[in-house]
């Protein structure tokens, strides 16, 4: 991968792992034009290298993520166009990357940065962090996903009570609700995450992915179109190397080693 610097991230890459951290810590890790413009080149930068098979992203500082900084003039001149342009696009990254995305919730998570951060396919927090659905403070609708993704995790009425009250909703509640996967010590957050994401770096890349697309697509589709769906992406998914990879180390009675092909 070419050297990429950012002025409001942090990327690292190693053992299979991108490491995306977000890095305005002053300012909470809010976004900005900017920042978001850094991120599309850093996910598209991912994408793009063949070593990584698991994406991890987690915030500097004391705070994850508190939504839009409300202080970016270019933002706030077009919000409607900045969702367009800017969190539509991230949610949309975030789910379809062909690979398991990984997101350490390491304090305030606000807002967008509630949502990209429950975008994800496996939420950890530490068990200081707190998300909070901040848009019906300052008169705004959810966004980056929010109204989609919360009455599936928590169900109509918390998903109503969260967007209209804005309470904030600690990890270990948001854990107990089935919003996040698990709550963790804060001194074991970034071990807990890694160690997932080193794992996970070493599965069958390719049939994760389809496994995410079959679990996003169950939402929207009937019964019978999503057996449909499971039929031809098990069809793909038998083809990989992977799946031979799989099959022979079960017969070998070894530990198989999966390429992520």
């Amino acid at each position: 991968m070419t050297d990429l610097s950012f002025k409001t991230l942090e990327l690292a890459i190693a053992d299979g792992v991108a490491i995306l951290s977000f890095n305005r810590p002053d300012k909470l890790n809010s976004f900005t034009t900017e920042m978001h413009a850094e991120i599309r080149e850093a996910l598209a930068a991912i994408k793009a290298e063949a070593s990584v098979r698991c994406l991890l992203i987690t915030g500097k500082g004391r705070g994850f993520c508190a939504g839009q900084d409300l202080g970016d003039e270019v933002a706030s001149a077009d919000i409607g166009g900045t969702v367009e342009r800017d969190y539509n696009p991230l949610v949309r990254a975030i789910t379809t990357l062909p690979m398991p995305v990984i997101c350490a919730v390491n304090g305030t998570a606000a807002g967008a940065g509630a949502n990209i951060a429950l975008a994800c396919d496996i939420v950890l927090a530490a068990r200081s962090a707190f998300f909070i659905q901040a848009f019906c403070k300052i008169g705004l609708v959810p966004d980056s996903g929010g109204t989609w993704i919360l009455p599936r995790v928590v169900g109509h009425a918390r998903a109503m009570a969260l967007t209209l009250l804005g309470d904030k909703i600690s990890a270990e509640q948001a854990e107990s609700w089935g919003m996040i996967w698990k709550c963790v010590d804060d001194a074991d957050l970034m071990a807990e995450a890694l160690k997932l994401a080193k794992h996970l770096a070493t599965q069958p890349t390719q049939g994760l992915a389809m496994t995410k697309q079959a679990i996003h697509a169950a939402a929207t589709t009937s019964l019978a179109q999503q057996l449909d769906l499971e039929r031809d992406l098990q069809t793909a998914a038998a083809a990989s190397d992977d799946f031979k990879e799989g099959v022979t180390a079960f017969l070998e009675k070894r530990a198989p080693v999966f390429k992520g092909a």
